[in-house]
């Protein structure tokens, strides 16, 4: 007996109804399951592709605000590196973050003692606390100098602006400072930004005017501490600003510096398009 070339295909009868038998020829149905795998193929490769681009960049871990990150997503920019801005969602009305707890309660923050941010590296390297993650990227991106000399005057200038934010803190006037009444945190913020702060940017100023130049705080290009420079006057909390902007209006170079760093491609592309966020 001859082979016939037509497969049949028998679905069952539904109660109350007759059987009904389909017909396909062979060489229909070897196309059907021909295109059948080709889109699964296609559906693989994307799969597989989308998970080789995601562990092949950086993963930024922290919450959905600038905090303690917004330096290193500024670097990112800067360096033109595609990453993983991994943001923890907060609940704006409990300050909580469900995500965040999640994370904390498996074990994945533990390399910055149960804290964000985090960096996971490429190679599955996990790097805790925000100066680390942000003196790391910029080694990476060459923001650092090209020895250990330029490394360090530039680590000097980027610590000069981690002592104003210190010093601000100890001033006790933040809405999140506690034992001191309304009326008290008003003078001791109205001292802080009068007085105190354009002291230590006006030093500040003496420093990055001896050794950088025209719109760098170190040398004749763009480093880290012309980011923390303009984190530092330009991208404090937006009720701080004006007062700000004020306590810094004699400091010529700092303001270059900060005019420039915010001018570069990458770094106005991200402030463009960045999430707004609380603070």
């Amino acid at each position: 007996m001859a082979v016939s070339d037509e497969v049949s295909a028998t679905t069952p009868a539904r109660s109350g109804t007759n059987s009904q038998v389909t017909q396909l020829s062979l060489p229909k149905l070897v196309i059907m399951m021909g295109r059948l795998g080709l889109v699964l193929f296609a559906s693989l490769s994307a799969a597989a592709s989308a998970l080789a681009t995601s562990a092949s960049q950086y993963r930024l871990r922290y919450f959905d605000i600038k905090g303690a990150a917004e330096t290193s997503r500024i670097l990112f920019a800067l360096g033109g590196e595609e990453y993983n801005d991994d943001r923890f969602a907060i609940d704006q009305a409990t300050f909580s973050s469900p995500t965040f707890q999640e994370a904390k309660d498996s074990g994945e923050l533990k390399m910055n003692l149960n804290k964000a941010p985090v960096l996971i590296t490429p190679s599955g390297v996990t790097v805790g606390q925000s100066k680390a993650i942000e003196r790391y990227l910029a080694r990476r991106f060459g923001l650092m100098g090209e020895n250990a000399e330029d490394e360090a005057m530039i680590d000097c200038v980027a610590e000069h602006c981690r002592d104003v934010k210190d010093a601000a803190m100890r001033k006790g006037f933040s809405k999140f400072a506690k034992g001191k009444t309304d009326e008290e945190k008003a003078e001791l913020r109205k001292e802080w930004f009068e007085s105190d702060m354009p002291t230590m940017l006006g030093k500040i100023e003496d420093v990055v005017t001896e050794t950088g130049s025209q719109g760098y705080a170190y040398g004749k290009s763009t480093s880290y501490a012309d980011v923390v420079i303009w984190a530092l006057l330009r991208d404090c909390m937006a009720a701080d600003l004006e007062d700000t902007t004020k306590a810094a209006e004699k400091c010529t170079a700092l303001n270059a510096i900060a005019e420039q760093l915010a001018a570069n491609d990458g770094v106005a592309k991200y402030l463009k398009e960045r999430p707004e966020s609380m603070w």
